[in-house]
C-alpha cells in the first residue's frame, strides 16, 4: 500500500496525527499521478492546506501544467484570494487543453466579483472555442439567469433540452426554462414546462413561478391552489403574500385578501409596499381605520414613499383631516417628489381652510399636469370662479367641458363666466 492510501485510510478512520506522518512520506516517496490523485480526493474532504502542498509541489516539478494551475486556482478562490487566483488562470497558454476549463473558472471568479460583463466575455469566448460542449452553454445559460438576462437564457435551455439534457449538475433545466419563460412573459410557454415539473420535485421558487404563471393566465383558481401550497410549505416566502392576496381580490373575496395581507406582514413587517396594498384592501372593506393605521405604518418604514404619501392625503381629504394634510405635505413643497397629485390634496385642504393664497398658489401647479382629469378642472374651476379670476375658471371650465360635455351646472357657470368676461 502507498503512502498515499495510508494516509486516506488514517484520515477515513479518525487517525489525524498519524495521517499527517503518512502525508508527509506520501510527499517524498510516492509518484506524482498518485499524489496528484491524493491532492484530488483531500480537496473534496475538504483538506485544503494538504491539497494545495501537493499542488504547489507537483508545479515545482510542471511549471507549465495547465492543470495544476486550475487547481491552484480554485483553493485561491477558496480562501478569497481572487488576486492569486487570477495570476494562476493568466498563466494558462490558449493552447493548453484545458484553457477553455480556465475560462469557466475565471468567468465564475468575475461573476462573484460583480464584474458580469467580464464573466459573459470569458463564457462566451469558451463557447466560441468549444461550441459542442454542452457543459459550456450551461455554465452561459446559467450565467443570463442569475443576471436576470431571460430572454438570452431561454434560447440556451432550450437548446439543451433539445440536445436530451433534462437536468445538469443537479438543475432541472426544464425548470429553468420554464421559469425564464415566467419571467419573459410568454406564460403560456412557461406553463407548458413548468407543468411537467412534479410537485414533489417544486423547489419554492419554482412554485412561486407555477403559481405566478397561473395568475398572469388569469386562473386565479389555480394561481390560490398553488400560492396557498407554497405559504404552507414556506410561511417565509415573503413575495407571495401580495400576489395571493390579489388572486383574492380577483375573486372579490376581499376580506380572505385581507387576511392574507395581515399574514404577509406577519413575516415581512418592514415592506412598505405590502402596507400600501394592506391599507387599499382595507378600505375595499371599509375598514377607515386600518387603513389609516397602515398607511401610517407604511410611511414608517419608507418616509419617502410618494404613492403612500399621495394615499394618506388623499384619506385625510377625504375624512376632512385639512390640517394634517398641510403638516404631512407643506414640508415636500421644495422637494423634487412634490408632484401635481401632491399640490392638488395641498390646494384642496389650503382651500378647506381658506388659505386662499397657498390654495391658489397649489392649484397652479398641479393645472400644468392635470388637464386631462375632470375632477381636477371642475374643482379648481369652481376656486377661481369664487376669487374672481375669471380668465382662469373659464379655461378651466372650457377645459372640463371638452371631457365632461353634459354638465349643465358648469356649462351654466361657464356662461356666466363668459359674460364677466
Amino acid at each position: 500500500m502507498s503512502y498515499s492510501e495510508t494516509a486516506l485510510d488514517q484520515l477515513e478512520s479518525g487517525q489525524l496525527d498519524d495521517f499527517q506522518k503518512s502525508f508527509q512520506l506520501a510527499l517524498k516517496n510516492d509518484t506524482d499521478d498518485l499524489l496528484f490523485s491524493l491532492a484530488e480526493e483531500l480537496y473534496s474532504l475538504g483538506f485544503t492546506e494538504n491539497a494545495k502542498e501537493i499542488y504547489q509541489q507537483l508545479l515545482g516539478k510542471y511549471p507549465d501544467e495547465g492543470e495544476i494551475k486550475i487547481h491552484l486556482a480554485e483553493l485561491a478562490i477558496d480562501d478569497e484570494d481572487d488576486e492569486l487566483a487570477l495570476d494562476y488562470l493568466s498563466q494558462i497558454n490558449r493552447d493548453d487543453p484545458v484553457y477553455v476549463q480556465s475560462l469557466l473558472v475565471a468567468a465564475d471568479l468575475y461573476q462573484t466579483q460583480e464584474l458580469f460583463e467580464i464573466s459573459e466575455q470569458k463564457l462566451l469566448m469558451a463557447r466560441q472555442l468549444a461550441p459542442d460542449e454542452d457543459i459550456i452553454s450551461f455554465a452561459l445559460a446559467e450565467f443570463y439567469f442569475s443576471t436576470r438576462n431571460f430572454n438570452k437564457a431561454v434560447n440556451l435551455y432550450l437548446s439543451l433540452i433539445k440536445r436530451g439534457n433534462l437536468a445538469m449538475a443537479n438543475v432541472n433545466l426544464v425548470d429553468r426554462l420554464g421559469v425564464s419563460y415566467a419571467e419573459t412573459g410568454h406564460f403560456e410557454q412557461a406553463l407548458g414546462y413548468l407543468q411537467q415539473i412534479k410537485p414533489v420535485d417544486l423547489t419554492p421558487d419554482t412554485r412561486f413561478e407555477l403559481a405566478f404563471t397561473y395568475f398572469n393566465l388569469k386562473d386565479y383558481e389555480a394561481a390560490i391552489k398553488e400560492f396557498e401550497e407554497l405559504r404552507d410549505t414556506d410561511p417565509q416566502y415573503a413575495t407571495l403574500y401580495s400576489y395571493l392576496s390579489d388572486a383574492y381580490v380577483q375573486k372579490n373575496e376581499n376580506s380572505q385578501a385581507l387576511k392574507t395581507i395581515q399574514e404577509g406582514l406577519s413575516v415581512d413587517q418592514y415592506n412598505e409596499q405590502l402596507w400600501l396594498k394592506a391599507a387599499n384592501i382595507a378600505q375595499m372593506v371599509g375598514e377607515d381605520d386600518l387603513t389609516l393605521n397602515y398607511l401610517k405604518q407604511g410611511l414608517a418604514v419608507d418616509p419617502d414613499n410618494l404613492a403612500i404619501i399621495t394615499r394618506l392625503s388623499a384619506w385625510y381629504i377625504k375624512h376632512e383631516d385639512f390640517s394634517d394634510v398641510i403638516e404631512l405635505l407643506e414640508p415636500m413643497q421644495e422637494t423634487d417628489q412634490f408632484d401635481a397629485m401632491l399640490a392638488w390634496n395641498l390646494a384642496t385642504a389650503n382651500n378647506s381652510l381658506g388659505n386662499g393664497k397657498a390654495a391658489k398658489h397649489n392649484y397652479e401647479i398641479a393645472e400644468r399636469e392635470l388637464q386631462d382629469n375632470a375632477d381636477f378642472l371642475k374643482e379648481a374651476g369652481l376656486f377661481f370662479r369664487t376669487t374672481g379670476d375669471h380668465e382662469q375658471a373659464t379655461q378651466l371650465f372650457t377645459n372640463y367641458l371638452k371631457l365632461v360635455p353634459g354638465d349643465a351646472e358648469i356649462t351654466e357657470l361657464l356662461d356666466e363666466e363668459l359674460y364677466n368676461e
